[in-house]
C-alpha cells in the first residue's frame, strides 16, 4: 500500500513555494523599513519647513514691536494665522484669518522663548504654529511687564493628520513587496519550467528504452549544461546497456556451442551401448576445457572492469625483454629494448598484454616477429610486427571487440575464444593507455602506448 504526500507536504517541499515564500518575507521587512524611513524623512522634512517658516514669521512680528507700539500683524500665504495674545488668554491683535480665540494655550517661559507645537482643536481641525514669548523690554514699554505671546501658525497639511501618511506609504510599500512577490513567483516558474520538464521526462525512461532524452533549453547556464549532462549520462547508459546486452548474447551463443558439443557426447554415449564411455569422457574433455577457458577470461574480463588492480611501478623494458625471450618455440621473436621505460601498472596484466600479442604475431608470422619497446615523447612505444597477411582496415577495431574472430584467426587457433585482444585493450585502457592496429608495410603491426612515470 502506497502512501501519497498530503497536499500541504508537497507545498512545503515546492522550491518556488519556498523560494517565494521566503523573498515575500524579505520583501514585507525591506517594505516595512522603506515605509518607516520614508515616512520619517516625509514628516520631519514638511514639519521643519513649516516650523521654519512659523517660527520666521513670528520673530519679525515680534522684531517690528521694538519701537514701543504694536504694528499690524504680518501673516503669509504659507502662515496665515498669527495672534498676539496676553496672559490671560485674550487675543489683543489678530490677523484676519486667526479669529478671536486663542490658537493655543501653550505658554513658553522667558528661558525658553520659542516653542514649537501642533494644536488639534475640537473640529478636528489640528493647526502647527510656533508660540514665542515677547521679550521682556517690549512688554515694559507696551504692558508694563505683562507677559504676552504671539503665535504664527497654518493648518497641518492633511498627509501629516493621524496616520493617512503611514497608510499612504504603507500601501505604496505593500504593492512593491506584492510586485517583488509576484515578479520571484513568476520567475521561479520559468527556472523551473525546464526541470520540470526534465523530471518528467526522466520518469518515462525506462530500462527498456533508453532512446528518450530530456530537452535541452537554450543558452549556457546552468540547467542547460544539466540537461546536456543528463543526456550525455543517458546516451552513454545506453551504450553500455546495448554492449551489455550484445556481450550476454554472444557469451551466450560462445557457450552454447561447446555446451551442445558436450551434451551430444554423453547422451551419445548413454543411448548406444557400444560406444565405448571412456573415449566419450575423453571427447568431452576438450569441449569442457573450452568451456573453462572461455568462463576464465570472462571472469577476468569483468574483474579488470569492475575491480583494477593496484598499481606498482614496473620496467616495461625489462618485461618485454623478459617475454620475448620466453617465446622459444614456434617463428623466433627479435627483441629491439630501450632501458630505463618506467611505467605505473601491474606487472601481470602488462605481462599477460604483451604475451598476448607476441603469441598471436607467432600464429600469424611466416619467418619472424620484431618486437621494440622505446620512449615517444611522454609515452612509452611497444610495437609487434609479424611477417604475415596483416589485418585488413576496416577488421582493425572488430578484432578487439570481444569473440570476435577473423577467417585466420579461426584456422590457425580453433580452439580460441575471442577475448585476448579485448582483454588486452580493456588492461591497456586501464593503464591509461592505448592499444590499435597501425600501418605497417609487411604483416600486421600492433602500437601499445602508455604513459611513462615522471619521477
Amino acid at each position: 500500500m502506497s502512501i501519497r504526500p498530503s497536499p500541504s507536504l508537497r507545498l512545503t517541499h515546492s522550491i518556488r513555494i519556498r523560494v517565494t515564500l521566503t523573498l515575500a518575507a524579505v520583501s514585507a521587512l525591506v517594505a516595512a523599513v522603506i515605509v518607516a524611513s520614508v515616512c520619517m524623512l516625509i514628516r520631519n522634512r514638511v514639519e521643519s519647513e513649516i516650523f521654519a517658516e512659523t517660527r520666521r514669521v513670528a520673530t519679525k512680528w515680534i522684531g517690528l514691536m521694538a519701537d514701543g507700539h504694536i504694528p499690524p500683524p504680518t501673516p503669509t500665504a504659507r502662515v496665515p494665522l498669527v495672534q498676539l495674545v496676553d496672559a490671560r488668554g485674550r487675543v489683543i491683535v489678530a490677523g484676519p484669518m486667526a479669529g478671536d480665540r486663542p490658537l493655543s494655550t501653550v505658554r513658553p517661559t522667558e528661558e525658553d522663548r520659542l516653542q514649537e507645537v501642533t494644536e488639534c482643536l475640537g473640529d478636528q481641525r489640528c493647526l502647527m504654529l510656533t508660540a514665542s514669548r515677547v521679550p521682556t523690554p517690549h512688554t515694559g514699554d507696551l504692558w508694563g511687564d505683562e507677559p504676552h505671546f504671539v503665535y504664527a501658525g497654518t493648518d497641518q497639511p492633511p498627509a501629516l493628520r493621524g496616520n493617512r501618511l503611514e497608510l499612504l506609504v504603507g500601501a505604496g510599500g505593500g504593492l512593491l513587496a506584492a510586485v517583488w512577490t509576484w515578479t520571484t513567483w513568476r520567475a521561479t516558474g520559468r527556472i523551473l519550467r525546464p526541470i520540470n520538464a526534465i523530471r518528467q521526462r526522466m520518469s518515462e525512461i525506462t530500462a527498456k528504452d533508453l532512446s528518450l532524452r530530456v530537452p535541452e533549453p537554450s543558452g549556457r547556464d546552468e540547467i542547460a549544461q544539466l540537461a546536456r549532462a543528463a543526456n550525455q549520462t543517458l546516451s552513454r547508459l545506453e551504450a553500455a546497456v546495448s554492449r551489455q546486452r550484445e556481450f550476454a548474447a554472444v557469451v551466450s551463443h560462445e557457450l552454447k556451442s561447446p555446451l551442445t558439443g558436450l551434451r551430444t557426447e554423453l547422451e551419445e554415449a548413454l543411448l548406444y551401448p557400444q560406444v565405448d564411455a571412456r573415449q566419450a569422457i575423453a571427447r568431452s574433455l576438450s569441449a569442457a576445457d573450452r568451456m573453462h577457458q572461455i568462463i576464465d577470461e570472462l571472469l577476468a574480463f569483468a574483474r579488470l572492469r569492475n575491480a583494477p588492480c593496484a598499481p606498482e611501478p614496473v620496467d616495461l623494458g625489462a618485461l618485454v625483454r623478459a617475454e620475448a625471450a620466453a617465446r622459444t618455440a614456434g617463428v623466433p621473436v627479435h627483441a629491439k629494448i630501450e632501458p630505463g621505460l618506467r611505467v605505473l601498472g601491474n606487472r601481470v596484466q602488462l605481462a599477460s598484454v604483451v604475451t598476448n600479442l607476441l603469441v598471436n604475431a607467432q600464429r600469424h608470422a611466416t619467418r619472424q616477429v620484431d618486437v621494440t619497446a622505446k620512449r615517444a615523447g611522454a609515452p612509452a612505444l611497444v610495437t609487434v610486427v609479424d611477417d604475415g597477411d596483416g589485418v585488413a582496415t576496416e577488421d582493425r577495431e572488430r578484432i578487439f571487440e570481444p569473440f570476435v574472430r577473423l577467417e585466420a584467426g579461426r584456422r590457425l587457433d580453433p580452439g580460441g575464444s575471442g577475448l585476448g585482444l579485448a582483454l588486452c585493450r580493456a588492461i591497456v585502457a586501464a593503464h591509461d593507455g592505448s592499444l590499435r592496429v597501425e600501418d605497417s608495410p609487411r604483416g600486421a603491426r600492433f602500437v601499445l602506448r602508455l604513459p611513462l612515470m615522471t619521477n
